[in-house]
Order: structure tokens, then C-alpha cells, then sequence
């Protein structure tokens, strides 16, 4: 007898219903519909720009020195951390780290006495990986201990508070305060400000600076040079990294799969700022089909025979389907493995081998989850997407992406037959509607981002690594802001990739 478990309260969707038979589990294929990417060969062949390291980089040097004199003269703190905090908006502070952690250093917060210059002050500050007590804006409290009400017309402040306050830590009961005095007073501001101002605001609301990937355009001379520059390094790998998609045979013979190259270098770009982004992309593109393989498309039998054969290290009766998954992890860690000996004299396979049999075995409790039709507790999901989102060494931001991924693509990836999400769980075991359900994901996401905030402050890890795993838990909410990005990747996130790889910025 088939038995459905279906999430049917009136509040709820009824879209996400689970099937199962009794003391049987369910044999049948599911089949995906995902659109063929929108990027075709005769795209990536007329990629090119007029810029290039070769004949446009002495032109950056200009425009360096003179920023670098400006770091090393301005004294007013206001100024000096608008400065910084342009930098970091267009994306160029990276030439100036030295010259900015030597500014940082000498900074002190009792100088400033406007709540725009603090609180800019305190958010630079903070994500440098410096010391800073949220007691800074103490100062800005009446006896009562509310902020004070000539606080409440200052749209400057309001917002560089309002941005100051995703820096916050567990605790830091001040920054909360400021928080609910940002939301009374800036949405009743919205009504009276000018079209630039409201704009700016809602922005701000939608995503603030902190969870935003790092580069931006702008019209300064440096920003604008150095942005077509790098973008000439992305439409290079662009064209190496389709020869190597097509060489992979993902496209041709893995049809289950999402073709989402273009997409998937675009986690790896605001993951690592940087140019040069070949091997992370490879690595987020074999994951994705390991992630359509065990969620939609693999039979149980299957999927434990792949488990077992990573687990292993070999590769014995697999389906042809899967020899190419197999084939691909292989020759992508044997690649990585070769160049870190060559370069640091290390033996990282013996870790690397665990780690990927890590990511399979979680991605194998989900499919057993899904096809035995066991509904697990929101904890016990999040526990294994730490691993099954294929970064467990950064954990807490695993679940950002997992989180911001399960609210733009649960309503789709239900109906598909895909794995249950975290939405669903909630709904279950909390009886709780949609909406509510939704709320409890945006706390749990605010609750990490604190987390994070903590374990950054810490610096028990090299520096880049924690840039490195703030930066990919930004990544999945620009994907996932405004629906899935990944899975449909059309509309604003078409334009917004066209913008970062195809059009170069203009200049005299």
C-alpha cells in the first residue's frame, strides 16, 4: 500500500509531498528538467578584450602610487575610512593590504565622534580581523540607554549603523538595540527621502555591504583599469575551462546534470577575488553533478556502489554514468595532489581521498533519507549538509549556502522529486506554515552569520582562509537573493554574469 506524508495545512504548500511505499523503497529514476545552459561554444570563442596585462599593466601603477600616498597622508579618520571603504566597494583593496593593516592599526575609536565615522570605523575595522568592543557606541545612548532620538533623522548614520550591526557577535546586546533602531527609523524615512537616497537604503536592506561579494564598478580611474584587466584573466579561463568541460564529457554523457559552467565560475570568482580561478571551478562543476547524481537521478543500488567505490579508491561495477563522475574526481585530485608536491613538497592524498569520501557518504544518508521516506530533524539535516555542501572544513558558512540555497529552490526542486529541504523539515516537525517555516531559515542565517563573525575574530586561521570562507558564504546569497541562481540561470543573473565576464568598462 502506497503511503503519502503530505504537508497539507492551508498555510502550507502542497507541492512538496513525499511518496514511499511501505517496506519498499521506490526503484524508479527520477528524470530532471533542468534548461540547457544558455551559453553556447560561439560565446565563449568570441570572448576578448582590448585590455590586457601585458599592454595595460603600467597603467595601474599610476593610479596605485597616488592612492598609496593618499593611505599614507590623510590624518582625518572620516576620510581616511571612507577611503578604505571605497576600496573594498570596488574591489581594488587587494593592492593595498600592507598599507591598509598599518593604517587599521593605529586607529582609535574614541576620536570619532559622528555616528557615520564610528560606525563605518568599527565595520572596517572589525572585518580586518582587528580588536574593536561594540562599547563604541555607548556614546551615542542617552541615560535611558536607547540611542538618542537626534539620532533618528541621520540617514548616513542610520545606514553606516545599520551596515556596522552584521558584524555583530553573540552577546553584543548593543548591536541588536541598534538594529531595531535602524529598522523604526530608516523604513519611517524611506517615505521622505530623495530617489538616490531611498534607493541607496533599500539596497542596503535587501543585502548588506558584509554579505556582498566583494568587487563592484565604479568610474575611478584605478577601479575601472583594474576591473577590465581582470576580467580579460576570466574570459581566458573561460575558453580553457570549456575546452576542458567538453574534453570531460559531463555535457554529452551526463544529461541528468546541470550544465552550468559559466554559473559555476562564478562561485569560484567570489570565492577568491583574485584572477586565476581554473581548478576551483573544476572542483564546483564535478560536485554539482555529484550532487544531481544522488539527489535526483542515481538508484539507491547505485548510489551505494559509488559511495563505496570513493570510499575505496576504486572503481569497480559502476554504471557507465557514473565511471565518468568517477573518472573525473580521479583525475582532478591526482592533478591537485601532483602540483602540491611539486610546489610545497606535501602528501595531502591521504586527506584529500577522505574528504571525498566524506561528501558522498553525506550526500548517501540524504538519498536513503528521501527514498525510505524518513523526515530528519532540522539539526540532523544541517549536521550532514556541513559536509554534503563540499566544504566542511569552513563549516558554519556551510550553512549560509545551505540555507540560502534551500529558500530559493525548495518549491522547484520539490515538484522535481529532489531531495526534501530544510523548509520542509521545519513545517513537519515544528507544524508550522511556509511562511513561518521561511522566517526560521532567515533567523538561522542571521544566527550563523554571527557564528562566523565569532570564529573570524579568533584568527586561529590563516587570514586568507577566513577571507576564503567569508567570501563563499557572500557567493551563495548573491546566487540565491534573488531565486535560484544556479538552476535557472536567466534574467537578472544572466545580466549580472554578461556584466562581469562579456562587457569591459569604458575608458578614455
Amino acid at each position: 500500500m502506497e503511503l503519502v506524508i503530505s504537508y497539507s495545512s492551508p498555510s502550507c504548500l502542497t507541492a512538496s509531498t513525499l511518496y514511499y511505499q511501505s517496506n519498499t523503497l521506490v526503484l524508479e529514476r527520477k528524470q530532471t528538467n533542468y534548461h540547457p545552459s544558455i551559453w553556447d561554444k560561439k560565446l565563449f570563442e568570441s570572448l576578448s578584450t582590448p585590455y590586457s596585462y601585458e599592454s595595460h599593466a603600467t597603467r595601474l601603477e599610476g593610479p596605485k602610487q597616488d592612492v598609496k600616498n593618499l593611505l599614507t597622508s590623510t590624518k582625518d579618520p572620516s576620510v581616511l575610512m571612507k577611503l578604505i571603504d571605497s576600496m573594498q566597494r570596488l574591489g581594488v583593496d587587494y593592492h593595498f593590504e600592507k598599507e591598509i593593516e598599518k593604517v587599521l592599526g593605529i586607529q582609535h575609536p574614541d576620536v570619532t565622534s559622528d555616528l557615520y565615522t564610528t560606525a563605518l570605523l568599527f565595520r572596517i575595522v572589525r572585518e580586518r580581523g582587528f580588536p574593536i568592543s561594540s562599547d563604541v557606541f555607548d556614546k551615542f545612548r542617552s541615560s535611558d540607554g536607547r540611542f538618542m532620538d537626534s539620532l533618528s533623522r541621520d540617514v548616513e548614520g542610520l545606514l553606516s549603523l545599520y551596515e556596522a550591526t552584521h558584524l555583530g557577535m553573540h552577546g553584543e546586546n548593543i548591536l541588536e538595540e541598534a538594529r531595531d533602531f535602524r529598522m523604526k527609523n530608516l523604513d519611517s524615512l524611506m517615505k521622505i527621502l530623495d530617489n538616490y537616497s531611498a534607493k541607496k537604503v533599500k539596497q542596503s536592506l535587501e543585502m548588506p555591504l558584509y554579505w556582498r561579494i566583494p568587487r563592484n564598478i565604479n568610474l575611478l580611474e584605478l577601479a575601472k583599469l583594474d576591473y577590465n584587466l581582470v576580467q580579460s584573466v576570466y574570459q581566458q579561463d573561460l575558453k580553457e575551462l570549456e575546452r576542458r568541460w567538453r574534453d570531460l564529457g559531463f555535457k554529452d554523457n551526463l544529461k541528468f546534470s546541470r550544465d552550468r559552467l559559466v554559473e559555476n565560475y562564478l562561485g569560484a570568482m567570489g570565492t577568491i577575488s583574485e584572477p586565476h580561478l581554473i581548478g576551483l571551478t573544476k572542483y564546483v562543476c564535478i560536485i554539482t553533478a555529484i550532487d544531481d547524481m544522488y539527489n535526483v537521478y542515481g538508484l539507491l543500488d547505485e548510489l551505494e556502489s559509488f559511495t563505496d567505490s570513493v570510499n575505496r579508491w576504486e572503481m569497480e561495477n559502476l554504471p557507465e554514468y557514473m565511471k565518468i563522475c568517477y573518472v573525473a574526481i580521479l583525475n582532478f585530485v591526482n592533478e591537485m595532489v601532483c602540483d602540491v608536491c611539486k610546489h610545497q613538497d606535501l602528501n595531502i592524498l591521504p586527506y584529500i581521498k577522505e574528504e571525498w569520501a566524506n561528501l558522498c557518504r553525506s550526500h548517501l544518508i540524504e538519498a536513503r533519507w528521501f527514498r525510505s521516506g524518513y523526515i530528519p530533524t532540522v539539526n540532523e539535516y544541517l549536521e550532514n549538509s556541513c559536509i554534503s555542501v563540499g566544504a566542511y572544513a569552513a563549516a558554519i558558512q556551510t550553512y549560509i549556502t545551505r540555507l540560502s540555497n534551500d529558500l530559493a529552490t525548495w518549491e522547484v526542486e520539490s515538484k522535481r522529486g529532489d531531495v526534501v529541504k530544510s523548509i520542509q523539515y521545519y513545517m513537519v516537525h515544528k507544524g508550522i506554515s511556509e511562511v513561518e517555516a521561511r522566517h526560521r531559515i532567515k533567523e538561522l542565517i542571521s544566527y550563523s552569520w554571527k557564528k562566523l563573525n565569532e570564529e573570524s575574530a579568533k584568527n586561529s586561521l590563516p587570514k586568507s582562509m577566513i577571507k576564503m570562507t567569508l567570501n563563499m558564504a557572500r557567493t551563495s546569497q548573491c546566487i540565491y537573493q534573488y531565486g535560484d541562481g544556479i538552476n535557472t540561470s536567466t534574467g537578472a543573473f544572466k545580466e549580472l554574469l554578461t556584466s562581469l565576464i562579456v562587457k569591459p568598462i569604458l575608458i578614455e
